[in-house]
């Protein structure tokens, strides 16, 4: 049987993530040390520890959640012999998720996946400056419902 990988977004991001990871198993412990190296930062400090308006900044996020995600892909490779290569038809991502399918595919190596989740995140982080602009998900609401008598809706 084969199976879809499926990475997740951004805005999944905790403070802790990671933690009980790399409490348990070496082979997080090497993906996380190899992202604060690529990054030349203490990373997975801040994902562990925060604050949470550190961990929330895109160019954090965005590399933090891609080396939690590929955490989960050498663990699952190393510690229990399930290779993605021989069990996933698919691999997919929302958004930020899709460099972390690429990543766990084989496309990009750790090491420049990280690197290009800075670049990203820091071109998408002055894009839009802290505490301006935001996002929803709306689920099941017609146009009317969300948008009448808002301005973010013309």
């Amino acid at each position: 049987m084969k199976y879809t990988f499926v990475f997740p977004g951004q805005g999944s991001q905790f403070v802790g993530m990671g933690k009980e990871l790399a409490d348990n198993f070496a082979s997080a412990r090497d993906v996380f040390q190899e992202v604060n190296d690529a990054l030349s930062q203490d990373l997975f400090k801040i994902m562990v520890e925060g604050p949470e308006s550190n961990l929330i900044l895109t160019s954090n996020a965005q590399p933090a959640l891609m080396a939690h995600s590929m955490a989960v892909v050498r663990i699952l490779e190393k510690d229990f012999g399930i290779s993605i290569k021989d069990y996933a038809s698919f691999v997919a991502g929302h958004s930020l998720g899709e460099y972390s399918a690429a990543c766990a595919a084989g496309v990009f190596s750790l090491t420049d996946t990280a690197k290009l989740l800075r670049t990203r995140g820091d071109a998408m982080q002055k894009a839009v400056p802290v505490g301006v602009g935001g996002m929803a998900a709306v689920i099941g609401a017609s146009y009317q419902d969300v948008c009448i008598g808002r301005s973010l809706c013309r």
